[in-house]
């Protein structure tokens, strides 16, 4: 039978916050383990929270960039279970009456726009973080609570992907998003974004969903898909066979490559949520609401079709350079010094952004600047140096963070455009592979490019290409 996939996600994006949700400790990650504590924080009897204003007005941003309907009086709730890294034994979260309802998100599919219903966006605490040491004799594990209390963003989508594909675009695209809208940093090597996966099967055609499954301990968007994939393959096997789906939680693990039984799947009322009696109810007045809207940035949909229509760049170009802000802004940077954007699009698709995949950096820490990525873009445009040279230069510029023109003047790479000499050259070459000549002219373009590389090859990549294929059309033809 065919079965059709239906796949929902749960994001869990940290704010990008000075302090946590509830007291004044820091949110900064990386401190020693539990540096960032306080009596609030690790839930100590007789304390009591105070709402960070900043992640409530950074979660308004989620729930409105994804078009949701703004609860303008709402609570947190207090959600009961106990988790080693959550000392009091339970979760400020919302679920009565979340921040943001009924929203939707547009995403690009292969080239068509898709919808996918935003259940709501809320607001919650982070727990804490374990770590169990390896060794035969450990019969023990490490907490700490610097995680424990800051703000995360949870944004839940309605079960509207279809497929595997579908998923891995929704993550790509709201991280953009959330980017864009700086709420997050999204480094999820960090622990700032995460995802569970929530997937059913159902015969084609039949419109009541299957059981539903939801995987949890996800770190990777390279994991969520090979969850999906994985599950979907289990769950095929197990309806091929007669059997039935259940309707559970599951663990992921990524070394063995397989998903696990965790728990049968809560409800709602097995966390028996209840209003935060320790927090009062917020009530968002119209004015701030309407603040919060009118400084929401460009986003990246907006911003591609923008690069399209003022840069004149292809839609693949345009894709490419809107899907990290970050390198948005540094190509418009780039593409106002030089008054050149195709060309700094073009250097920026194929060369930058190979030496930032080759050294698992990103944009950002480039120690070459857009000032400096113009000024080499300038060395190619007066004809100084060659776009082959270029990409030598911009290698060491990156390698030795100098400037472009004292790299190649240190180097000896300025451009042979000197006609007598390059004449003298053509000569040597021509003289020397008489074969390749009697193949141009009998209309082989091969051999001419040949010979251009020969010319290439003496002056090493520095000849100026016009002038020597001009040189080589005069003399053979082709």
């Amino acid at each position: 039978m065919d079965y059709e996939v239906v796949i929902g996600l749960e994001t869990h994006a940290r704010l990008n916050t000075q302090s946590k949700l509830f007291c004044g400790c820091s949110a900064k990650f990386g401190a020693p383990p539990n540096a960032q504590t306080c009596p609030v924080c690790i839930g100590m009897p007789g304390v009591l929270p105070v709402m960070n204003e900043a992640a409530l007005e950074k979660l308004t941003k989620i729930a409105l960039a994804l078009n949701c309907e703004i609860d303008q009086h709402t609570y947190m709730d207090r959600k009961s279970y106990w988790y080693p890294d959550l000392p009091k034994n339970y979760q400020i979260s919302q679920s009565h009456s979340n921040l943001g309802t009924d929203g939707c998100f547009e995403m690009e599919v292969d080239g068509e726009m898709k919808r996918i219903g935003i259940d709501n966006v809320h607001l919650e605490e982070d727990a804490g973080r374990l770590f169990h040491p390896e060794g035969r004799d450990i019969t023990y594990s490490e907490v700490d609570l610097n995680r424990t209390g800051t703000p995360l963003a949870e944004i839940v989508t309605r079960p509207d992907m279809r497929s595997v594909e579908e998923a891995h675009v929704f993550m790509e695209q709201l991280r953009s998003m959330l980017l864009y809208l700086d709420v997050s940093d999204c480094k999820m090597q960090e622990g700032a974004l995460r995802f569970e996966a929530s997937v059913s099967l159902r015969p084609q055609g039949q419109e009541e969903y299957g059981a539903r499954v939801e995987i949890k301990n996800l770190n990777s968007m390279k994991a969520v898909v090979k969850c999906l994939e994985y599950e979907i393959e289990r769950q095929t096997q197990v309806l091929n066979e007669g059997g039935t789906v259940q309707q559970e939680t599951r663990l992921w693990d990524d070394v063995a490559g397989v998903s696990a039984l965790m728990r049968k799947k809560e409800t709602a009322q097995d966390y028996r949520y209840f209003p935060e009696p320790d927090l009062h109810p917020v009530v968002i007045s119209d004015e701030w609401l309407e603040e919060i809207r009118a400084s929401l940035p460009e986003l990246s949909h907006d911003r591609k079709q923008r690069f399209i229509e003022q840069y004149k760049l292809s839609d693949y170009d345009a894709g490419i350079l809107v899907s990290d802000k970050a390198l948005g802004d540094y190509f418009e940077k780039a593409a106002e010094l030089t008054g050149d954007p195709k060309a700094v699009a073009n250097i920026i698709i194929t060369e930058v952004l190979r030496e930032l995949r080759e050294r698992r950096t990103e944009i950002a820490e480039l120690s070459v600047t857009p000032e400096r990525l113009a000024e080499l873009l300038e060395l190619v445009k007066n004809d100084t140096i060659s776009y082959n040279i270029a990409k030598e230069v911009l290698v060491d510029m990156i390698e030795s963070g100098g400037p472009a023109g004292a790299i190649v003047e240190k180097k000896g790479l300025k451009q042979i455009s000197d006609t007598s000499e390059l004449e003298t050259i053509v000569e040597e070459v021509l003289a020397g592979n008489p074969g390749a000549v009697d193949d141009v002219k009998q209309g082989k373009k091969k051999a001419f490019g040949f010979l251009v590389g020969q010319v290439m090859r003496k002056t090493k990549g520095k000849a100026n290409p016009q002038i020597i294929n001009k040189m080589l059309k005069e003399k053979v033809g082709g």
